[in-house]
């Protein structure tokens, strides 16, 4: 279907994302590192790029921002995902420029919809 570039500083986590996504048909390049996103979006040109925000070294707004005032990537849509549930945090993500907003915990099917919703805009 897709190729989803994943960041995620929770190993369990980034490897239950993985596994949701690979089994929704989705081709995943997964990373604990956000300061290698930049890179990693050059060299592979996902279609969607799913973030966490809450990580050591830079955060999912600050990563969301980089990307989308780089000619190479600011049209790859992003998705932030983070357990920061309140409407400030999601209305603050849609300011840096994210594409989609997903709360932890979520099902398998609500990250499917989600990647699919927006990779299809």
């Amino acid at each position: 279907m897709s190729k989803v570039l994943l960041v995620e500083d929770d190993p369990s986590l980034l490897n239950l994302m993985e596994s949701y996504l690979e089994d929704g048909g989705h081709t995943v390049i997964a990373t604990t590192d956000a300061k290698k996103v930049m890179e990693q979006a050059v060299k592979h040109k996902p279609d969607i790029i799913i973030t966490d925000i809450v990580m050591p070294g830079m955060s999912g707004f600050e990563l969301c921002r980089s990307l989308k005032k780089d000619p190479l990537t600011g049209s790859i849509p992003v998705m932030m995902c983070s357990s920061k549930n309140q409407e400030i945090d999601r209305l603050w993500g849609m300011k840096q420029g994210a594409d989609a907003y997903l709360t932890k915990p979520f099902s398998r099917e609500k990250l499917l919809r989600t990647v699919n919703l927006v990779v299809n805009e």
